[in-house]
């Protein structure tokens, strides 16, 4: 199959640009799928400096790399949270500012449709990322919640994401949402949900990303087969539930990493994500593009993780029938 099996350097950004990509290329990617924070992508930069997109691109073609897609996560979630102290250590220092909570949201909102424009600028048509949530907080139910506050929350991604999407499409470039516990869709009822709220407008559709779907007990083809035409970049990421009758669901406040959670991360093929029937469906609703590898294992070295995820990426993929196996029969009789 000729998908590009990429790497997303989200989980890389502390080491230099140039570091990233030659370990990249040496690791065996096709291409690379840069993140909007550390010096990976710099949405700044490639605004004020046209030689930016120039430099990353001859970057790029000296450890020949593709790239698809740029990400935009950290900003994102800065879109619709209640913003608190955690979103200072993940966003620019100019989206931070002060730190007022309305000035945060409304530089994040500008921030992202400026990354639309940048990717048009580096030649990408998807940025990935996320949108933040103002409802996440209200997922389980009590003290009871009204209908209507969940309401508002779908109501206030349209307000605040209809506008950025409206650049978007000025730009030519779709938003992919991965799907994901914290942002406003985080299964597959409230991706509908998002999907109804902002009209289903094209410029608005998801990031596959099933290490977020089977641990919740979300089968992630059932989601692919929910939303053809709303694929528009895939993560291949692995994740396993580890519950001994402690452990729980919801993880405990326990961090990653730590052995008594209820689940975790693998290092894709080392957890609980049936790839094999994630591919069949990528091959049924034709998806053609880049699997890229969002590597995150904290059991695991991951320079030895992302050389083995690649290799197992490449494995595991293939290509559709174009024929019928008992086509043969078929023929023999007309």
């Amino acid at each position: 199959m000729d998908r590009p099996v990429t790497l997303f350097t989200g989980q890389w950004a502390d080491l230099p640009i140039e570091t990233m990509a030659r370990m990249t290329h040496e690791f065996g990617y096709d291409g690379i799928e840069l993140a909007c924070w550390g010096d990976h992508f710099e949405v700044d930069q490639a605004l004020a400096d046209d030689n930016y997109v120039k430099q990353k691109r001859e970057l790029l073609d000296r450890y020949e790399l593709q790239c698809h897609a740029i990400s935009a996560h950290l900003v994102g979630q800065a879109v619709l949270d209640h913003i608190d102290e955690r979103h200072q250590a993940i966003l620019p220092e100019y989206v931070w500012g002060d730190g007022d909570p309305d000035g945060v949201n409304e530089r994040a909102i500008e921030e992202l449709k400026n990354t639309a424009r940048a990717a048009q600028k580096f030649g990408v048509d998807v940025v990935n990322g996320f949108t933040g949530s103002s409802i996440w907080h209200l997922n389980y139910s009590f003290p009871p919640v009204p209908p209507k506050m969940i309401d508002a929350g779908f109501e206030l991604l349209a307000e605040r994401f209809n506008p950025i999407l409206d650049v978007f499409a000025e730009c030519g470039v779709k938003f992919a949402l991965e799907v994901h516990p914290t942002e406003i869709a985080f299964d597959l009822y409230t991706a509908e949900r998002a999907l109804e709220a902002l009209g289903h407008r094209e410029e608005f559709g998801f990031n596959f990303d099933p290490s977020h779907l089977i641990w919740q007990g979300v089968d992630p083809v059932e989601f692919i087969r929910a939303f053809p035409d709303r694929i528009y970049h895939v993560h291949v990421k692995d994740a396993i539930t580890t519950l001994n009758g402690r452990s729980g669901i919801l993880a405990s406040h326990i961090n990653f990493g730590d052995h008594r959670r209820g689940w975790d991360f693998r290092s894709p093929g080392r957890g609980a994500v049936n790839f094999e029937e994630i591919i069949r469906a990528l091959n049924d609703i034709g998806y053609n593009g880049p699997l890229s590898i969002e590597w995150e294992d904290s059991g695991m070295d991951r320079e030895f993780g992302a050389r083995e995820a690649c290799e197992f990426t490449k494995r595991i993929d293939f290509a559709p029938s174009g024929r019928a196996f008992d086509a043969a029969f078929e023929e023999g009789q007309e």
